[in-house]
């Protein structure tokens, strides 16, 4: 298991299925530090010590970035190469008398796709304990050699938020996968993630909440 605390400001921006009362207020950033632990890292695309994990510098956003996570298929490759997922398990400590939502997450990297083939970047967010929300899905088709950038953003009003005065871990799944489709078998097309960043960025403010008073 890795365990990595780090400062953060906003979490991640997630779907889950949980209201706070309607006396709770929103507010741009709760007062005092947040912190991040990684407790939890599993899956082919994010083998151990390939995944690390930075705060901004203005508490509202942090970033995963990987360095082994590529799926690929033709030109020889394994059957199981063209699909690769990573499971973060991100335990978020927010001050007393606050608790967040996801509003956004920011997907990047690199894709080599042959004429005929495509990819695929797959990913989903919930809370420990609560059903898993579906996956938003971003397609890329070929011929396709450059950067690629995929966002999730939930409207303001679709978010979900923790529960106040509890802690649970805010699972994030990640997803590549690479079709050959009609391509040339002999060629190699592939898609890899570079950074997964997760935010409240100025016009997501509000996915911060301040609790009711007990």
């Amino acid at each position: 298991m890795l365990l990595r605390r780090l400062t953060v400001g906003a979490a991640v921006a997630a779907l889950s299925a949980l209201a706070l009362p309607a006396q709770a207020h929103t507010v741009s950033t709760p007062p005092g530090r947040i912190t991040v632990d990684v407790v939890g890292v599993n899956g082919s695309g994010c083998p151990q010590g390939t995944a690390s994990v930075a705060a901004a510098s203005d508490n509202t956003s942090f970033t995963v970035t990987y360095s082994n996570y590529l799926a690929q298929a033709g030109a020889g490759s394994g059957g199981t190469e063209f699909r690769k997922n990573c499971q973060l398990a991100l335990q978020i400590h927010v001050p007393q008398g606050f608790t967040y939502a996801i509003a956004r997450a920011d997907y990047r990297g690199f894709a080599h796709l042959q004429r005929g083939a495509y990819g695929q970047e797959r990913a989903n967010y919930y809370f420990q304990g609560m059903a898993q929300t579906a996956r938003t899905a971003h397609q890329f088709n070929g011929p396709y050699s450059d950067n690629w950038q995929a966002s999730d953003q939930t409207e303001y009003q679709d978010l979900v938020y923790a529960p106040c005065g509890e802690e649970r871990n805010l699972n994030v799944n990640s997803e590549l996968r690479v079709y050959p489709g009609s391509s040339n078998p002999q060629a190699l097309s592939f898609m890899s993630m570079d950074s997964t960043d997760g935010s409240v960025s100025t016009i997501y403010h509000f996915a911060w909440k301040e609790c009711p008073a007990a």
